[in-house]
């Protein structure tokens, strides 16, 4: 059930992420894969960082959402024609 939950949480952070990102999308499938991994890596920065949101879906959509919109920019430095 707990990758399900991520799975889901993912894609929606992605789906957020990639309406925050004005021109940073990649499209809805992609956006949404990247928003999985968003999930991760925000996890991953708020650990460094020592911040702790809470838990709940909202806390890790939140989480998702900074993740993504994190890897969102990051990819985009590579997309650039």
């Amino acid at each position: 059930m707990g990758l399900l939950y991520a799975l889901l949480i993912g894609a929606v952070a992605g789906f957020l992420a990639g309406k925050l990102m004005k021109g940073g999308g990649f499209g809805v499938l992609v956006n949404i894969i990247l928003g999985i991994v968003g999930g991760i890596v925000g996890n991953w920065l708020f650990g460094l960082a020592g911040i702790n949101i809470g838990d709940g879906i909202v806390s890790d959509l939140i989480t998702g959402v900074i993740g993504a919109v994190v890897v969102l920019f990051i990819a985009g430095l590579f997309n650039k024609k």
